[in-house]
C-alpha cells in the first residue's frame, strides 16, 4: 500500500464519520424540537398571569380552526397558531368553534377560549367568563 492509497482511504474514513456525526446531530435536534412541541400541545400556558387583559375578537363566519388561530397570534392570545390549530384537532371542541364577537382574556388557556368559542351563543358564553 502506498502513500497515496492511505491519505484516501484515511479522508474516506473522516468523510464516514462526518456524516455520521451530521445525522446523529440532525436526528437529535429534530428529536428535541419534536418533543418541545408536543408537549406544548399538551401543556402550553397562557401568554399572561392573571388577572391578563381582555381582548375583543371577532371572528367571521367560514374560518378554520387555523384560521382562528393565526387572528388569536395576532391579537396576542396565544403564542402559536399552529399549536392552537393541533390543540382543536385533539379537544372534543374540534369542528364546533362558531363565527361571533367574543371577548378572550391574555390569561386564558387555549382550551377555555375553544370552550368560550364553541358555546351556542357566542355574547352569552363571554358575559358568563367575565362573571366567574
Amino acid at each position: 500500500m502506498n502513500t497515496k492509497q492511505i491519505i484516501v482511504a484515511v479522508l474516506g474514513m473522516i468523510f464516514r464519520v462526518a456524516v455520521a456525526v451530521f445525522a446523529i446531530v440532525i436526528v437529535y435536534k429534530g428529536a428535541v424540537m419534536a418533543y418541545d412541541y408536543g408537549y406544548r400541545v399538551f401543556q402550553e400556558t397562557p401568554v399572561a398571569e392573571k388577572p391578563g387583559t381582555d381582548v375583543s375578537v371577532e371572528i367571521t363566519v367560514g374560518k378554520s380552526a387555523l384560521q382562528i388561530g393565526e387572528i388569536l397570534e395576532a391579537k396576542g392570545l396565544i403564542r402559536d397558531a399552529k399549536l392552537f390549530y393541533i390543540q382543536n384537532l385533539l379537544s372534543h371542541y374540534k369542528d364546533k368553534l362558531r363565527a361571533g364577537n367574543y371577548t378572550l382574556n391574555t390569561s386564558m388557556t387555549m382550551e377555555e377560549m375553544m370552550e368560550i368559542m364553541s358555546a351556542q351563543e357566542p355574547d352569552e358564553a363571554a358575559q358568563d367568563n367575565e362573571n366567574q
